[in-house]
C-alpha cells in the first residue's frame, strides 16, 4: 500500500497568548492509498483537533504531517486544497445556491480568479454529483434538502477536488439510522472505486467497525492504529470509553450498559437470530442468560416459543408474552436461581 499522509511524532493542541494547552503528544500514523479509516475515541480526547492539525487547518506544536511525502506547512493553499478536501462537522448553511452551484464550488483550486467553471471542470461537477447519487436535485436548492441529502451535496463537493485525501469530522452527526448507514457505505465505495483515502471522525461503533479498513483508537492520550477484527478480539474496544457500566459486547458490536440482574439464571436455545433477541429481551428485564440452567426457554420462531420449568412446558406466542409471564412469575418467587 502506498502512503498519502504520514504523521511522525505530531504533538497537537493549542497556542494562546498565556501558553500552550498540549491535547496529544508522540502520535504515529499512516494513512495510505484507497483506505477508509474511523478515527474512534470518546469526547474530548482530541479527534477534531487531530483532524484539524493533519487537514492543515491549525498548526501543529512539533512533529510532522507529511502529504505525498511533502511536510504540510510546505504546500500552498490551493495547492493542499488539490490533495486534500474536507468535509466539517458543521450544518450547511448555503443559503440561495444550488446542488450544482454548491458542488461547483469543490473546483475553486483549479478554476481561475472569476471562478468561470470550462467543460472539463463542469464534467467533473455531473460526474461527482452521479457519484453520491444526487444527481436529481441537481437544480434544487440546497436549502430545501434533507440533512442526509446535504451531507451528500457536501461529500460530492469534496469528490469535485479531485484530491486523494477526503477528511471528515463526524460526517453522520446529525443523520437520522438509515442515512447513517448510507452515508459510510458512500464513503466506504469511493475509497474503492475512487481510490480515495478517507479519514473521518465517528461515533457509530458498529458501522465503523463494518465498513473501516482500519480504525485509529484515540484513549489515554495515545493514538493506535488496528483492524476492527483485531480490535474486537484482542479487546481492544473495551478501554474506549471510561465508564464502570458501559461495556463493549464482542458478540453484537456495541457498547452495551451492564444491567444491574438480580433475576433468576435463564438459558436460552434457538437460531442465532432468534436466540439474540429473546437474550436481548431477558437482560433487559433483569435476569441473568447463562449456558446452563433449570429454566430453560427454547425459541423455534418469533412465535412458538417454550419455557421448561419444575416439569412444566408452558407455550408463547411472542416474546413479550415470555417475558411478562417471568417477570411475574419471578416477583412472587415462583421461579429461582
Amino acid at each position: 500500500m502506498n502512503p498519502v499522509l504520514e504523521i511522525r511524532n505530531l504533538s497537537i493542541g493549542y497556542r494562546n497568548g498565556v501558553g500552550v494547552t498540549n491535547v496529544l503528544d508522540g502520535v504515529n500514523l499512516t494513512l495510505y492509498e484507497g483506505e477508509l479509516v474511523s478515527l474512534l475515541g470518546a469526547n474530548g480526547t482530541g479527534k477534531s483537533t487531530l483532524l484539524r492539525t493533519v487537514a492543515g487547518l491549525q498548526p501543529p506544536l512539533g512533529g510532522d504531517v507529511l502529504v505525498k511525502g511533502v511536510a504540510l506547512q510546505k504546500y500552498a493553499n490551493k495547492q493542499l486544497s488539490r490533495l486534500i478536501s474536507i468535509v466539517s462537522t458543521e450544518r450547511v448553511n448555503a443559503g440561495g445556491l444550488t446542488v450544482r452551484e454548491l458542488v461547483s464550488l469543490g473546483r475553486q483550486p483549479y478554476t481561475g480568479f472569476l471562478g468561470r467553471l470550462g467543460s472539463w471542470d463542469k464534467e467533473i461537477v455531473e460526474d461527482s454529483m452521479d457519484a453520491v447519487g444526487i444527481s436529481h436535485k441537481a437544480e434544487r436548492f440546497v436549502a430545501e434538502l434533507s440533512d442526509g441529502e446535504r451531507q451528500k451535496v457536501m461529500i460530492s463537493k469534496a469528490l469535485a477536488q479531485e484530491s486523494p485525501i477526503i477528511i471528515l469530522d463526524e460526517p453522520t452527526a446529525f443523520l437520522d439510522a438509515a442515512n447513517r448507514v448510507e452515508i459510510l457505505q458512500l464513503l466506504h465505495n469511493l475509497s474503492r472505486n475512487k481510490n480515495k483515502s478517507v479519514l473521518l471522525s465517528s461515533h457509530d461503533i458498529s458501522q465503523s467497525l463494518a465498513l473501516s479498513d482500519r480504525l485509529w483508537l484515540m484513549s489515554g492520550g495515545v493514538v493506535d492504529a488496528i483492524t476492527p477484527e483485531d480490535a474486537v478480539l484482542q479487546g481492544r474496544m473495551s478501554g474506549l470509553f471510561n465508564s464502570g457500566k458501559v461495556e463493549f459486547d464482542t458478540f453484537s458490536g456495541e457498547f452495551v450498559y451492564q444491567q444491574d440482574n438480580n433475576g433468576a439464571d435463564v438459558s436460552v436455545c434457538g437460531t442465532d437470530m432468534l436466540r439474540h433477541w429473546c437474550c436481548n429481551a431477558l437482560r433487559r428485564n433483569g435476569f441473568n442468560v447463562v449456558n446452563d440452567s433449570a429454566i430453560c426457554v427454547r425459541i423455534k420462531s418469533p412465535s412458538d416459543i417454550e419455557l421448561m420449568v419444575a416439569g412444566e412446558h408452558i407455550c408463547f406466542k411472542s416474546v413479550s408474552e415470555l417475558t411478562e409471564y417471568l417477570i411475574d412469575a419471578n416477583n412472587k418467587g415462583r421461579l429461582w436461581k
